[in-house]
């Protein structure tokens, strides 16, 4: 296996890592609000989950991107 296709699952992964934070960011909320210290705080968490997810899926998106384009 080359580097290219390395390149190239390791984007899939990062989109499918990043699609996994968008599924789990409804589940995991509930038990983020039971820890006292982020009840006040959770739009500031819930914000940083999305964004986490939004990073990770155009990280992929971009490396794949890059990996076809050199091709």
């Amino acid at each position: 296996m080359d580097k290219k296709n390395i390149r190239f699952y390791y984007g899939i992964v990062l989109i499918a890592v990043g699609l996994g934070v968008f599924y789990r960011i409804p589940q995991v909320m509930p038990q983020i609000e039971t820890i006292e210290f982020f009840k006040q705080k959770l739009f500031l968490v819930k914000l940083s989950f999305y964004i986490l997810g939004l990073f990770l899926i155009v990280a992929g998106s971009i490396r794949i991107y890059r990996t076809r384009k050199d091709r």
